[in-house]
């Protein structure tokens, strides 16, 4: 009975008495109004409210305006939003008796239910078994000295095996002398910017991980917003007379977080620049192994080896845990980047780095990153497939390639709904929350979805859980 007279659009606001009037913001009014409806029970448990398009066209406000107020609704927990089911007042319990107030306490005492935030791989997919026989033919096979102090540079076992694969793999240009084997990319900015190495200011895309720019922060240097659009950084703007950089710091194969490679003229554009101002790029090819519908986008180091840095890791292709990653360096920087490592190897294991040069040499490495484009390839055709049959309202781009999504929210719904995934047991993160706080391009709503963290078996319900708390038109 509930929902009787509430299917009709014509009647609803008559018929909730809302009242918008008074100071603060209409979206403020419209849910102080729904929150005393409740309250007073004229909007009772299970009542299903009407759609946003005719909320707003009956109060003469936005359909924005209303999307936002019943997703921070949803988030605090006074409304439900289930595909299929509408919006709908949720089942409370009633108000607490006088003096019987409880104390409010956190939201949540675990961890999310549905974990989609972006960057880690599926734990539940590391090859343990072809890891493990690497890890053992390795230790038979290694001299006793590598079980010495070790070499800042990195066990020359890998730094051959990475020339052969990235060459191969990647169209990186180099020899086992110009490769620095660290810990992952955070590693790598370090040393890269100790004040040893390089110096800022230093160029960076105007949407990146934050992480990364506190620790440029922390060493001193200076991170200058470049601008985005569908082609990438819009490196001209390297050469413009405000512009001080001399080192660029870019995702050219796949663009962090919002997608989409770097185009080939602004390739060659960045490498121009870098050899007119004796600058350098830094080019960081976190996910460079998993393209889904275009042909593999080589590294631009191929373009310059002397103008380009070129890191990677295996942090995306096998595991976070494993912490090995790797900088292909110009020759003259090499000495550089093993002086500020320091004279004791303290970062990556002497077994890993063995294990791993075994696995990229017996050909594991390359099966497992085969199967593993698989399906994440199979994964993003779900997450798109769910969007387009209950959340046909939500665009999803930069799809193309890599381990997340990015899904465009209509003008100021962005904060709201990943507070009510929050409140629904969903870890995803903003597209604000990796925009440079000195951007000037114009900000997109959306949310960055990675759809590689969840195991097999967990990952349709973590996409009906995110499909719940998604604006359905």
């Amino acid at each position: 009975m509930a929902d009787s007279w509430v299917n009709s659009a014509e009647r609803i606001g008559a018929d909730l008495h809302l009242d918008l009037s008074g100071a603060g913001s209409r979206r403020a009014a419209l849910m102080g109004a729904l929150r005393d409806a409740v309250r007073s029970g004229r909007l009772a448990p299970g009542t299903r409210l009407p759609p946003y398009r005719s909320l707003a066209a009956d109060l003469g406000i936005a359909r924005n305006t209303v999307a936002d107020a019943y997703a921070e609704l949803v988030a605090e927990g006074w409304l439900t939003a289930r595909q299929g089911s509408g919006t709908r007042v949720a089942e409370r319990a009633g108000p607490p008796a006088p003096g019987r107030i409880p104390k409010k306490g956190p939201a949540r005492t675990h961890g999310p239910r549905h974990d989609l935030r972006q960057g880690t791989p599926d734990a539940s997919s590391f090859p343990r078994a072809e890891w493990a026989a690497a890890y053992r033919r390795a230790l038979q096979a290694a001299p006793n000295e590598a079980f010495g102090p070790g070499d800042p540079q990195g066990r020359v076992e890998l730094r051959e095996a990475l020339t052969e694969y990235l060459a191969r793999a990647r169209g990186v240009r180099t020899e086992p002398d110009r490769i620095v084997i660290c810990s992952g990319f955070a590693h790598a900015l370090r040393l890269l910017f100790d004040g040893r190495v390089l110096r800022g200011p230093l160029a960076v895309e105007s949407y990146g991980l934050g992480f990364h720019r506190a620790i440029l922060t922390a060493a001193g240097v200076r991170t200058l917003p470049l601008t985005l659009d569908e082609h990438g950084a819009r490196v001209g703007e390297l050469t413009a007379a405000a512009s001080r950089a001399r080192v660029a710091l870019l995702t050219p194969a796949h663009q962090f977080p919002t997608g989409g490679p770097l185009h080939a003229e602004r390739r060659t554009a960045a490498v121009d620049w870098a050899r007119a101002r004796g600058g350098l790029i830094v080019e960081d090819d976190y996910d460079g192994e998993f393209r889904y519908d275009r042909r593999p986008v080589g590294a631009v180091q191929g373009l310059d080896p002397e103008r380009v840095v070129y890191v990677g890791s295996v942090s995306k292709s096998l595991s976070p845990a494993l912490r090995l990653g790797w900088m292909v360096l110009p020759q003259g920087l090499v000495g550089d980047a093993v002086a500020a490592k320091g004279e004791r190897e303290a970062w990556a294991s002497v077994p890993d780095q063995l294990a791993l040069a075994d696995f990229l040499l017996s050909g594991a490495y390359d099966r497992h990153v085969r199967r593993m484009r698989q399906r994440y390839r199979g994964r993003r055709d779900r997450l798109v497939e769910a969007l387009a049959e209950r959340a046909p309202g939500v665009a999803v781009t930069g799809i193309a390639a890599g381990l997340h999504a990015v899904l465009r929210l209509p003008p100021g719904t962005e904060r709201s709904v990943v507070k009510a995934a929050a409140w629904g047991g969903v870890a995803l993160d903003g597209l604000a929350e990796f925009r440079h706080p000195e951007a000037t391009m114009p900000h997109t709503d959306g949310l960055v979805v990675g759809y590689s963290t969840p195991s097999d078996h967990a990952y349709g319900a973590a996409l009906d859980a995110l499909c719940g708390v998604l604006p359905p038109d």
